[in-house]
């Protein structure tokens, strides 16, 4: 029997208590998180130069990180390179290597479980809203999102709550009824810090991240089926309100 038998579509159940959830895009529905650092990993090697992970994690999920690829490249080949010529190659590359890239699995049956559950769907991603809207529509997800916040509309991206912040106001839920779907360390910082569950569901890149931040860590969302999840989200959401003052 599948996961949308337990319920009416459209009608609350007995996990009401939640009533959204928001997926974060890159790495989480779609990894393009690994095709971006194979590609600059190209360009450093094409420079006699080397891309450590350490250095280039910190940048994942969010799009304030400091660390400037241009001037390491700078640093690394002891002359100015010509950034416009990398730019447009880099970009090039990274479309070939994502394209290829499929809908991460379990994702698509959360989007069609999510309705039978009566739930509120959102997506918020600190990556450009022309990014994030051209793939899901390239894949045929877009019509699955009730809303979908992106980074070009937020001052600060991830770790920064803002972006959780408005898709959950968007669905009309408070964040202790919503369950974040994360991958990268980042994201998983903004979820809680905006007062959400999280599951973080790491991808090749971000698997070798310090993840434990999350409330429940899953290899693949075709691992958890949705009635678990929401199940341990609710006892969460309870025991978090319970904790606020005022809240018997």
């Amino acid at each position: 029997m599948s996961l949308a038998a337990d319920s009416v579509p459209g009608e609350p159940n007995q996990h009401s208590e939640i009533r959204a959830l928001v997926f974060d895009f890159d790495g989480l529905v779609v990894d393009t998180e690994t095709p971006e650092f194979q590609a600059w990993q190209e360009i450093f090697a094409d420079h006699g130069t080397v891309l450590e992970l350490a250095t280039w994690a910190g940048g994942i999920g969010t799009a304030d990180h400091h660390f400037d690829p241009y001037a390491a490249l700078d640093r690394a080949s002891g002359r100015p390179v010509d950034r416009d010529a990398l730019r447009t190659a880099r970009r090039a590359r990274i479309r070939e290597l994502v394209s290829d890239q499929p809908v991460l699995p379990g994702v698509e049956d959360y989007l069609r479980q999510a309705r039978d559950h009566g739930l509120r769907v959102g997506l918020a991603s600190s990556s450009s809203r022309a990014w994030v809207h051209g793939h899901l529509a390239e894949r045929g997800l877009l019509h699955h999102f009730d809303t979908i916040r992106t980074g070009d509309e937020v001052e600060h991206t991830k770790p920064d709550p803002a972006l959780y912040r408005l898709a959950t106001a968007d669905l009309g839920v408070e964040p202790a009824r919503a369950v974040a779907l994360e991958d990268s360390p980042n994201g998983v910082a903004a979820a809680k810090r905006a007062g959400m569950f999280c599951v973080v569901v790491p991808n090749a890149l971000t698997r070798q991240l310090d993840l434990a931040a999350a409330d429940v860590r899953v290899g693949s969302l075709a691992n958890l089926p949705l009635t678990q999840l929401l199940d341990t989200a609710r006892k969460w959401s309870e025991r978090s309100r319970r904790s606020r003052p005022g809240i018997a």
